[in-house]
């Protein structure tokens, strides 16, 4: 699809999207089914005998102790402070514990939101712009991290969502994915949960994607904090990002660094954005452009993403992934 018709569907889809109920989905968008996380479902056998480990954790867990919702995998707890009980235990049955998905330390994995180092009373906001249907996402079938959030968000507690922002914010963000450009890139295997897994021979071309793949599958599907994704983007991604937002589209976009900082390190309540994860960025502004996060505070990016193509989505996506946080 060229920018122009993407923008036109976009901006089509958002006109609509002013009528219907908040968080729907607009007629005519259609969101890139490569950039969609999908449900959960695993490669590894589900064993509960043999422990393993994972290069410099001082702790083990067996496969199946891995994938327990209420009581988090914690490979490397002395690199973040003690997790509030709804962070490493949430509470059954409804409300999972918030570490399981986007890790101890808040960086997230592709399929879901880097917390770590972004603004308290942000966090706050997007859970209750969840519960109201203000956050939603153009992915929104049953089985994906969204429509699980979506569950999670309104058993939630008040006082466990403060809880889970004051702990995210006080932890710093480390980049996990490091930006490569290429045309063509090592053959991939679709994923469920996580986009891509690299397969272990060929190449396939890139395209019109930006896509980011587990530098090791075994250990991302046990939650190990310390992998390393891989990001790749369209040649020239990185400096039409960096024009992106230093300089927008003179009288049609607003640079990324007018309201997120000159670093993108945030403003205020404005949240981060360097250093965190590209796709899920990409996400965001699709989910923006498609007008599935609604609300007065979504309205700027609303009209940012409105304006951009598929393309300027994926620079300006790679641009702040590579900086760092």
């Amino acid at each position: 699809m060229t920018g122009a018709a993407w923008r036109a569907l976009v901006l089509l889809g958002a006109a609509a999207a002013l009528g219907g109920r908040p968080g729907a989905q607009p007629p005519g968008v259609t969101p890139p089914d490569w950039a969609s996380p999908r449900g959960v479902t695993h490669g590894l056998p589900p064993d509960s005998v043999t422990l393993r480990h994972v290069p410099g954790s001082p702790v083990a867990f067996t496969v199946v102790g891995t994938r327990d919702l209420f009581s988090v995998p914690d490979w490397f707890p002395a690199t973040h402070p003690p997790m509030p009980p709804v962070v490493a235990h949430g509470r059954r049955p409804a409300v999972w514990a918030c570490g399981y998905c986007h890790l101890p330390d808040g960086a997230g994995r592709p399929e879901n939101a880097p917390l770590a180092g972004l603004p308290a009373d942000y966090i706050v906001r997007q859970v209750a712009a969840m519960r109201d249907g203000t956050r939603g996402s153009p992915w929104h079938a049953a089985g994906t991290p969204w429509s699980a959030m979506r569950a999670i968000a309104e058993s939630t507690s008040d006082a466990e969502v403060a809880a889970a922002a004051r702990y995210f914010a006080a932890v710093p963000l480390r980049r996990r994915a490091r930006v490569v450009e290429a045309a063509r890139i090592p053959r991939l295997l679709p994923a469920v949960g996580l986009y891509f897994f690299a397969t272990e021979g060929g190449e396939e071309i890139l395209g019109q994607r930006l896509v980011e793949v587990a530098g090791d599958a075994t250990r991302h599907e046990l939650h190990d904090a310390s992998v390393v994704y891989t990001t790749y983007a369209p040649p020239g991604s990185i400096a039409r990002g960096r024009t992106l937002a230093l300089q927008g589209v003179p009288g049609t976009v607003a640079a990324c660094a007018s309201c997120h900082g000159a670093e993108l390190r945030g403003v205020g309540s404005v949240p981060p954005l360097a250093g965190r994860s590209p796709s899920y960025l990409l996400r965001q502004l699709v989910s923006f452009a498609a007008g599935t996060r609604t609300g007065p505070v979504a309205a700027p990016m609303r009209a940012v993403a409105g304006a951009l193509g598929i393309d300027d989505m994926i620079a300006a996506a790679a641009y702040a992934g590579s900086r760092t946080p």
